[in-house]
C-alpha cells in the first residue's frame, strides 16, 4: 500500500514563491515508477501539472506552467518537491501528487496513477 502526503500548501501574494512536497511511504519504489503533480482549480477539471521518474532523471512538465514550476526529487529520499515560482492568481488550486508503479513513459493523464493524496490548497492573492 502506497502511501502519499502533500504538504507545503498556503495562502500567498502574487508573484512569491512556494514549494510543495509530496511523501511516499508504504513500500519501496523502482526506478522507473513516477510521481505526477496535478491540480484543480475551484470549478475546473483537474489538470496535469508535472511529473518525475523516480530515479530523478526524467521530468515532464505542462506546457502552462513551463519556465516557473520545477518538480525534484531527493537522491535517496521519498520526497518529491513543486518549485512555483512566480505564483500567478490563475495558479490558485488544490494540488495533489499520486503515484505510478508500472514502468512506462512519462504520463499526463490522471488515470495512470494508482495511488494518490488529499493535495494541499495553493491560494494566490493579488
Amino acid at each position: 500500500q502506497v502511501h502519499v502526503v502533500e504538504s507545503g500548501g498556503g495562502l500567498v501574494q502574487v508573484g512569491d514563491s512556494l514549494r510543495l512536497s509530496c511523501v511516499v511511504s508504504g513500500r519501496t519504489l523502482s526506478a522507473q515508477a513516477a510521481v505526477g503533480w496535478f491540480r484543480a482549480a475551484p470549478g475546473q477539471e483537474r489538470e496535469f501539472v508535472a511529473a518525475i521518474r523516480w530515479r530523478g532523471d526524467t521530468t515532464l512538465y505542462a506546457d502552462s506552467v513551463k519556465g516557473r514550476f520545477t518538480i525534484s526529487k531527493e537522491s535517496a529520499g521519498n520526497t518529491t518537491y513543486l518549485q512555483i515560482n512566480s505564483v500567478k492568481p490563475e495558479d490558485t488550486a488544490v494540488y495533489s501528487c499520486a503515484v505510478r508503479i508500472l514502468p512506462s513513459p512519462l504520463r499526463t493523464q490522471a488515470v495512470a496513477y494508482g495511488s494518490w493524496g488529499q493535495g494541499t490548497q495553493v491560494t494566490v492573492s493579488s
